[in-house]
């Protein structure tokens, strides 16, 4: 087991201790006097600026919150990256409490503070970070502690992340299939780089304890159950899954099983690295008649199916920042000129499947140039899109299954959005 915090820190934006609780005896009050005078030293040096200092073998791991600083001390060789997690999610259990977290609202709240950590850390180990969960035992209102209350299931199970209890008079699930294309191509019209990265966000509204399996098409789960992966699976990478999702039997069998919190979550995120055809392809013309006056034209060709849509395109288009008076015409969409961002914006709701737009645009420079021999950095031209009912790597969610036992019927429901992220295309 990785090592644990020996001891967690609150202080002030001038260094003082306002609340430290002592995990292991391994470490005093003094190791906030330390970590605070490495801070300072190390803030005017950008290189070793970092949430981790070491010092005379205890290792610091702090997090910033507006006025305050959250530190965790240790003496073992911890994860350094699961205490920095856990820092933020007590900052995240604070909010839910305080709904400001900051020194005032933790000075009013010093019991509290004191019990939701007790609850949260255990001999320096995380516990419960869940705050919904841990507000159904313990209230901010002193009066309101006066019965004894029952810990919730989730507290005495494993399942920490939904309580106990939840009812809806109509059961539905909502999965988004989301994936975002990031591409930049030179100005030969090379691919130079293309990746997708993909997120199932779900919200769940569902009764009592349910059971969820999803099924996808995996490359490696369609071979392993002998079935033909021509042409529609998929081969994902870096794949991270909440917690809620039994690790041990994707490894096993690759099938997706768990039981849902209750609300929105990310349940999956993945990566492609395939390379990927550009949905939206841009060639430019540029034509200059003089010195002072220059004419483009920007030929935007879409890519994909007929029966597809991309909505609310945008193509911003970088022109000289000394450019005048630019006159626009296009053949779909809206254009105008952005001086703040010097570009021309192209705008067009609805894009669809293979067709062709134009837009051309015509400007005045200013007669005298510089002759001193420096090229001009040319900005890429930046289009963002969202095309719904379409994934650009073929994901498709083969089942997904809702099983409680009191045996209500459910309702899924699946939603595939591709839209751009970093997409840069670089002009001559």
């Amino acid at each position: 087991m990785a090592g644990a915090a020996s001891a967690l820190y609150l202080l002030d934006i001038k260094g003082r201790v306002l609340i430290w609780r002592d995990f292991r005896g391994d470490v005093s009050a003094v190791e906030a006097e330390r970590f605070f005078t490495n801070l300072l030293q190390k803030q005017d040096d950008v290189i070793s600026q970092g949430p981790v200092i070491y010092e005379k073998g205890v290792t610091y791991m702090f997090v910033q919150h507006k006025n305050l600083y959250l530190m965790a001390a240790s003496r073992q060789n911890c994860n350094a990256a699961s205490l920095l997690l856990f820092l933020h999610r007590v900052v995240q259990v604070f909010n839910h409490y305080f709904e400001e977290f900051e020194e005032e609202s933790l000075r009013d709240n010093f019991v509290v503070v004191y019990e939701l950590l007790d609850e949260m850390m255990d001999f320096g180990y995380p516990q419960y970070t869940e705050a919904m969960i841990l507000s159904e035992f313990i209230k901010t209102n002193a009066y309101k502690m006066e019965a004894v209350h029952r810990p919730p299931m989730a507290v005495t199970n494993a399942v920490s992340w939904r309580s106990e209890g939840i009812k809806y008079k109509r059961n539905e699930v909502f999965l988004d299939v989301i994936e975002s294309v990031n591409i930049l191509v030179n100005s030969n019209g090379q691919l130079i780089r293309s990746e997708v990265i993909g997120a199932l966000k779900m919200r769940a509204y569902l009764s009592g304890m349910p059971e969820c399996k999803l099924g996808l098409n995996d490359r490696i789960l369609l071979e392993a159950q002998g079935q033909t992966t021509k042409g529609k699976a998929i081969d994902m990478e870096d794949i991270k899954f909440h917690q809620c999702v039994r690790l041990a039997r994707f490894e096993s069998d690759r099938t997706i099983s768990f039981i849902p919190p209750d609300g929105s979550f990310d349940l999956m995120t993945y990566r492609l690295s395939t390379q990927v055809k550009p949905l939206i392809w841009i060639e430019a013309q540029v034509e200059r008649y003089s010195k002072s006056r220059v004419e483009i034209m920007i030929k935007a060709r879409s890519q994909f199916k007929d029966r597809s849509y991309a909505n609310n395109v945008e193509i911003d288009l970088p022109i000289p920042p000394d450019a005048t008076n630019p006159k626009i015409r296009t053949s779909m969409g809206t254009a105008a000129y952005k001086p703040e961002n010097d570009a021309i914006q192209w705008k067009i709701r609805s894009f669809p499947g293979n067709k062709e737009y134009l837009l051309r645009a015509e400007y005045t420079l200013p007669s005298i140039s510089s002759d001193d021999g420096v090229p001009e950095r040319k900005a890429p031209v930046r289009v963002k899109f969202e095309i719904p009912y379409f994934t650009i790597s073929g994901i498709q969610v083969r089942y997904l299954k809702v099983i409680e036992k009191s045996g209500y019927q459910s309702l899924p429901w699946v939603r595939y959005i591709t839209a751009a992220g970093d997409y840069e295309i670089r002009l001559t």
